[in-house]
């Protein structure tokens, strides 16, 4: 039986690992396989500017990738955290009223703390990618004008 409570947890604090599709789908889940990327990518951005600095035009597309595969996974926390006993069931083959698909205060806590971290990743990722790209083209013009 697939547990409503753990699939919500395991997006909240694996999912840009794909943990959360492991579990529900198995390990022949392509978009499980595929999560890794854009955060491997991120983290590779982190890394770049730690490296070259906040000037790297290249940072500026790669860290939002982690921020936005973390509030995506946070978004698919909230999904199934919110999700009714008798869709949870029926989604994943179970009877219509296992306790699998219930909701405990674990799940809500997961819901919780996925709106929160979630909300706050994706207004910071938005944030760093549109004031870099605005400083850039402040400068860019400052350089045609002279």
């Amino acid at each position: 039986m697939k547990n409503k409570t753990l699939a919500a947890w395991l997006a909240f604090l694996g999912g840009p690992l794909g943990l959360h599709r492991f579990y529900l789908r198995g390990f022949g889940d392509v978009l499980g396989w595929l999560l890794p990327v854009p955060t491997a990518l991120g983290l590779y951005g982190i890394e770049r500017v730690q490296q070259f600095g906040q000037d790297d035009v290249a940072s500026w597309w790669l860290i939002p990738l982690l921020g936005f595969t973390i509030a995506g996974c946070c978004l698919t926390a909230i999904v199934y955290g919110l999700m009714t006993r008798e869709k949870w069931n029926a989604k994943f083959g179970q009877p219509e009223d296992a306790d699998a698909g219930g909701t405990s205060w674990f799940t809500i806590f997961a819901i919780v703390l996925s709106l929160m971290i979630g909300a706050g990743v994706l207004m910071a990722s938005i944030a760093f990618s549109f004031q870099r790209y605005f400083e850039y083209q402040v400068e860019e013009g400052r350089r045609i004008s002279q």
